[in-house]
Parts: structure tokens; C-alpha cells; sequence
């Protein structure tokens, strides 16, 4: 790599990343920018500047982006009932390209020659900040440490800090035996015992909910106001996109909703078993899908969902700014224009279920739909020459023997 005199660092304030820029300093003489980013992760952000100060760096951003992170990156996807592999709702996949755009802003700012982040070389995060930031900024360089250097172990590292007086809370063994990533849509957790797919989860591994076998034991009820495909109301009071879905992980954890156990196909090729709490974004998908059923012409719903699994996909490998997903984007927020009313849910211990749904832009009609006198709003007659004309391929291989 070409002389390096400035880089921008995606800076949590942990172990990896306070050694990630001491190393970027002592290994390219360079001037580090250290960005964190509060997206929801419920961790105060403030400590990681004091951490930057006593490294000696002079230029550190650290910024609240949780209403642009659901506003323009998770909500989004949930217009597109987004869902990798059948189960896991994107959690960690939706916030890397907000950092690595975040990443790529900053570099311009502050006239930096590369940005940096601490992704391993084995995952999928290194692609997510990589892709978005060369769709960003094509000439851009990248600085990824875990692919480089030798400090391959926990122990190196704390090593590595005890020799460069780099302070590190937890290093005494207090520190959580999960690699975890959160964010206001999630929080996930690998590594350990997890690493065995048969052993299962420790109870007090989870965080953000209580067992569904804990949960109360009477429903709680919610309703859900939506307006061109985004919830913009909790039971009747009006919320910006972040306090929403604070609001629902808050209710969706008490109730046990949002836990899922799943062995995912890596972009990189391996096989991982991550374990997700995301009780928000499930009550969001029951809650969305039930509204679509309503507003949403077949074919059209259909489509969606013929299109969903490509778009979960283009998530979860890194390409959020990819002019495919854009694309489907466009043809998403278009369906997405009478997606207007109200859900109601039951949340019950684990479960979610819909009770009721209304809305003004409804496609269901029930004096069509209706099994008492429809009065004329449908000739039933009319079903025979339906099904004859669809029946008649079948007809014809069957007579041919092809059937």
C-alpha cells in the first residue's frame, strides 16, 4: 500500500479496536480519525473518546445515527419483509452500510488516505464495510488489520496493550465468553459454547428478553399504525422511526419474542451458528405482513415475495448500495403506497399473533368474500368456464399420457 499519512478508524472503544489504532500509528507513522457511531448499541459511546485522547489522537467523531439508521437503512428492509435464509432479520447485515458510508464522509472531511476497521478475516463484516465503502468512494483505500497482522488471540492482544499502556476494561476475565455485535435492531452472539451447534444457549446468555417459560402470563396487546409501509405510531402515540422500535424491542423482550438459534451460510463460504435477539423486528415483520395482506394486490404481493429472498441476500452479503438492490428498492417503496392502518397484536409468551387489522386503502371486500347472500357482488356460476380454461393443459397431457 502506497504512503498512508491519515486514516479513518471504525472505533468501538474495545480491546480490538483501541489495539487496531495504536497499530495503525506504529505500523504506517500515520495520524488516526476514530469514529464511533451510536446506533443503538446500549453502550455509552463517551468513554471511547477518553480512550482516543490517551492514544493521542486529536481528531475523534462520535455520532448518534440511530434515527438515520432506522429511518433509512432498517425500515427500508422491512418494507421488503426482509428475511436471509428463513429466519435470521438482518440485524448486524443492515448497520454496515451506514458505518461505511459514515466512514468514507469522514475520510473526505478530514482529508484521510484509507479507512480501517476491525472485521476478522473470516467473516462477513469486512465484506459489508469494504463493498460499501468502494461503492462510496472507488478509490478509496482499506486498512484491515486481522488480515495482516499476528495478533490472532485474545492473549496477544491484551499483551500488545499491556506493552503500549493501552487501558482495557474487563481484561481480568469478567468479559462476556461471546463475540457480540448490537445494534437498536438487534443483538447477536457467537463464539464459545455456540461454536458447538447441538449444545444449547445458556439462559443467561440472552440480554434483551425474558424466556417465553418467564414471560407474563397474561397477553399484552399492541396496535400498530402504518403509513406507506413504515410504523409511525404505537398504540395510538406518534414516534420517530428510532423510538419505535425502542419501544417495541422494550415490549417484544418482555413477552420473549425475538429469539432465534440458526447455523447461517457465511458469504465467505463457512457454515456459523450465531444465536439473534431481535424482538422489535419481529413484532415488525408480523405486524407489516399483516398490513400488506390487506392493502397489497396479489400479483403485486407475490412479486415481493418472489424478490424477497434476493433482496435478504443483497443485504446480508454487502450490497446495499449496489444498483440491483437500489432497483429493487424503487419497486419496493412503489408497493408500499397504500400499505396505510392499523395492526393489532397479541404478544404472548415467545409468540406474535394478529387479531385485527383495518385500513381505509383495504383491498378486502366483504360482500365479495362473504359466505352468507352476497347479494349479486359475485357469480359463482362464473368459476366453472375459471377453472375448465385452466383445467384444460391438464386435460390435454393427461390424455396424451403425460400425466
Amino acid at each position: 500500500m502506497s504512503e498512508i499519512n491519515k486514516v479513518v478508524l471504525a472505533y468501538s472503544g474495545g480491546l480490538d479496536t483501541s489495539v487496531i489504532a495504536k497499530w495503525l500509528q506504529q505500523t504506517y507513522d500515520c495520524e488516526v480519525v476514530t469514529f464511533t457511531a451510536d446506533i443503538g448499541q446500549g453502550e455509552e459511546v463517551e468513554p471511547a473518546r477518553l480512550k482516543a485522547e490517551a492514544m493521542g489522537i486529536k481528531e475523534i467523531y462520535i455520532e448518534d445515527l440511530r434515527e438515520e439508521f432506522v429511518r433509512d437503512y432498517v425500515n427500508p428492509m422491512f418494507r421488503a419483509n426482509a428475511v436471509y435464509e428463513g429466519e435470521y432479520l438482518l440485524g448486524t447485515s443492515i448497520a454496515r452500510p451506514l458505518i461505511a458510508k459514515r466512514l468514507v464522509e469522514i475520510a473526505a472531511q478530514t482529508n484521510a488516505d484509507a479507512i480501517s476497521h476491525g472485521a476478522t478475516g473470516k467473516g462477513n463484516d469486512q465484506v459489508r464495510f469494504e463493498l460499501g465503502a468502494y461503492a462510496l468512494s472507488p478509490g478509496i483505500k482499506v486498512i484491515a488489520p486481522w488480515r495482516t497482522w499476528d495478533l490472532n488471540s485474545r492473549d496477544k492482544l491484551l499483551t500488545y496493550c499491556a506493552q503500549n499502556n493501552i487501558s482495557v476494561e474487563k481484561k481480568l476475565g469478567t468479559k462476556s465468553p461471546y463475540s457480540m455485535d448490537a445494534n437498536l435492531l438487534h443483538i447477536s452472539y457467537e463464539g464459545d459454547v455456540l461454536e458447538d451447534p447441538s449444545t444449547e444457549p445458556e439462559e443467561d446468555m440472552w440480554l434483551w428478553s425474558v424466556s417465553p417459560e418467564a414471560a407474563p402470563d397474561v397477553a399484552t396487546y399492541i396496535e400498530l399504525k402504518y403509513e406507506r409501509g413504515d410504523i409511525v405510531a404505537v398504540d395510538g402515540e406518534r414516534m420517530s422511526p428510532a423510538t419505535v422500535l425502542a419501544e417495541l424491542n422494550r415490549v417484544g423482550g418482555a413477552n420473549g419474542i425475538g429469539r432465534a438459534d440458526i447455523v447461517e451460510n457465511r458469504y465467505v463460504g463457512m457454515k456459523a451458528r450465531g444465536c439473534y435477539e431481535t424482538p422489535g423486528g419481529t413484532i415488525m415483520l408480523k405486524g407489516h405482513r399483516a398490513m400488506e395482506s390487506m392493502t397489497l394486490d396479489r400479483e403485486l404481493a407475490h412479486l415481493k415475495d418472489e424478490l424477497m429472498p434476493r433482496y435478504a441476500t443483497l443485504i446480508y452479503n454487502g450490497y446495499w448500495f449496489s444498483p440491483e438492490r437500489i432497483a429493487l428498492q424503487t419497486l419496493i417503496d412503489e408497493s408500499q403506497k397504500f400499505v396505510n392502518g392499523n395492526v393489532r397484536l397479541k404478544l404472548y409468551k415467545g409468540n406474535v399473533v394478529v387479531v385485527g387489522r383495518e385500513s381505509q386503502d383495504s383491498l378486502f371486500d366483504e360482500a365479495v368474500a362473504t359466505f352468507e347472500d352476497d347479494a349479486g357482488a359475485y357469480n359463482q356460476g362464473d368459476a366453472e368456464g375459471f377453472i375448465k380454461l385452466n383445467a384444460l393443459r391438464l386435460r390435454i397431457a393427461a390424455q396424451k399420457g403425460r400425466l
